[in-house]
């Protein structure tokens, strides 16, 4: 079995429903699942609907409603007329979401995301699905939630392999073509769960190494696997072959083509991994596999924004020892801020992090009662993997470099636009 992985931006709208049709029939459907996010923007969008919901905003009617008449257009486009069971199956979908707004209990906000945005990938896949049995693909549809099975860790969900592994070995059809969700559990109360944004990449990954699947390919609106961003870097190249031990350190250091969690399950079964373009679904990509190279072997740019630099000293001007770094970290995990940098000194100790769950005011309350800390927002983190002094000066021309940091292969230079 083959699966495959379809991005938001790949099934935005009409256009891009019909595309992936049309890529099917050019690459083959048969024993094949689909791992599909929701559609364009509508995460965002659902994230809206929460705001409200919290807030309890008169708007939170208007935005579920927006949400609604997006998907509605998109289905009115693809269909020839209203007695299609899409459009019943839809709406199901939608008025599970408003039972859920006007009867939830709890105030927990974690949970309360992620029984809400789900409904993102439950609807782009239900349209998808009723398309390809629309146009004579015979297609099952798939609740991921009966298949991937978490802890109850709500917005960051910890797969629960062995329970995973036995709903999937035991009850995916093959020899058909198969659709269900990416991003999307279950914890044993049966709540829906999230992995992570973007988690729709690792989700592939865990269908495929239930199934030992044949490979996987992320269908993405670039060519593969690029050097660099193209939309900060000029001539950026495309990367032809790369090795599951560069791709995961690419994927560490936040090259978002590749979901970080993604390479550990296929590379345990040394299953390939192919990123290629939905525009150009014939053209080879990239190819993620044991032992090859990074061929070219070029620089690697990767650009991380709306970083917080942190600065910790001892008040006292005593050593910043074991005991002090291990209960700063204890506190990062606590509360959810990913560490993409460190540098420390005798009596200091500086960290770079994405605080996406808006935690270190929080946080910061705590550590000031031992720490002298020093903060610095929306600083920008470059990482250039197998740099040269060229790389460097293109980082670093006309930006103001607040810290830098070398190792053998990886260069990391945090800027600040002040």
């Amino acid at each position: 079995m083959r699966v495959f992985k379809f991005g938001g931006a790949s099934v935005k709208d009409a256009a891009g429903i019909r595309n992936v049709h049309d890529l099917l029939k050019q690459v083959g459907y048969e024993d094949v699942l689909l791992v599909v996010s929701a559609m364009g923007k509508t995460t965002n969008a659902l994230e809206v609907v929460i705001k409200d919901y919290f807030d309890k905003s008169p708007a939170l009617k208007a935005s579920v409603q927006e949400v609604k008449k997006y998907h509605n257009e998109i289905i009115i486009d693809l269909f020839e007329d209203e007695k299609q069971e899409v459009f019943g199956a839809v709406n199901k979908l939608f008025g599970d979401l408003e039972y859920f707004l006007e009867n939830n209990k709890s105030p927990n906000y974690n949970f309360v995301y992620d029984q809400v945005v789900s409904y993102g990938e439950l609807i782009s896949t239900t349209i998808l699905a009723h398309y390809m049995n629309f146009k004579a693909i015979d297609t099952q549809w798939i609740d991921v939630r009966h298949f991937i099975k978490t802890n109850a860790n709500y917005r960051d969900a910890e797969v629960d392999w062995e329970a995973t592994q036995n709903n999937i070995s035991k009850n995916i059809k093959r020899k058909k073509l198969n659709i269900t969700q990416g991003f999307l559990g279950s914890d044993d109360n049966n709540f829906t769960t999230t992995l992570g944004r973007e988690g729709s990449d690792y989700t592939a990954a865990i269908f495929a190494y239930c199934l030992n699947a044949e490979s996987v390919t992320i269908w993405k609106d670039v060519p593969g696997v690029m050097n660099a961003d193209p939309r900060y870097f000029e001539n950026a190249s495309l990367l032809h072959q790369i090795s599951y031990r560069e791709a995961i350190e690419l994927a560490f250091y936040g090259a978002t083509v590749i979901h970080p969690k993604t390479l550990q399950p296929l590379q345990k079964k040394e299953i390939p991994l192919y990123v290629k373009s939905f525009i150009n679904p014939l053209l080879k990509g990239t190819s993620v596999s044991k032992g090859t190279a990074l061929e070219p072997y070029l620089p690697c740019f990767i650009v991380k924004r709306n970083q917080l630099l942190i600065s910790l000293s001892s008040i006292d001007f005593s050593f910043i020892m074991e005991e002090h770094i291990s209960e700063i970290f204890s506190l990062f995990h606590q509360y959810k801020l990913k560490v993409n940098l460190i540098q420390n000194s005798a009596i200091s100790f500086s960290v770079c992090v994405e605080d996406k769950f808006d935690n270190f005011k929080e946080m910061n309350a705590i550590l000031s009662k031992k720490f002298k800390v020093d903060f610095t927002e929306n600083v920008t983190l470059y990482t250039i993997r197998h740099f040269n002094d060229t790389a460097a000066e293109t980082v670093e021309n006309g930006k103001k470099v607040i810290l830098k940091q070398v190792s053998k292969e990886t260069m990391q230079i945090i800027t600040s636009e002040n």
